[in-house]
């Protein structure tokens, strides 16, 4: 334990924000110097842009189906329809909803944790 602390104080903790730095602008600048050469129409960015909106989807459907913490005490079939209603306000119109959609879940389950 003495070795973390030790290493974690004084010029260790430089040495490996210095480092944490390089990595980080290093990866950063092959990325702005590539990127003249990267087609994003491509196969393999039209393929990751779905796998990553899969993931979100995921996500988004296991915190709504199997929530944890206090999500978990409110009932499914609240959240599914908080959730709808949600979806409604943006797919009304769609440019200049998000704020409002987001609003309109937040306080919906809020009020039903008041309410209960």
């Amino acid at each position: 334990m003495d070795t973390m602390t030790n290493a974690l104080s004084g010029l260790g903790l430089w040495i490996a924000l210095v480092g944490a730095c390089l990595g980080t602008y290093f990866c950063r600048a092959i990325g702005v110097f590539l990127s003249k050469s990267i087609n994003q129409d491509s196969e393999i960015f039209r393929w990751l842009a779905a796998v990553t909106y899969a993931m979100v989807a995921a996500l988004t459907v296991r915190l709504i189906v199997m929530p944890l913490g206090l999500m978990s005490t409110v009932p499914l079939w609240i959240r599914i329809l908080v959730c709808a209603l949600a979806i409604g306000v943006m797919v009304s119109k769609p440019t200049k909803r998000l704020v409002p959609a987001l609003l309109t879940g937040t306080l919906l389950i809020v009020g039903y944790g008041v309410i209960r």
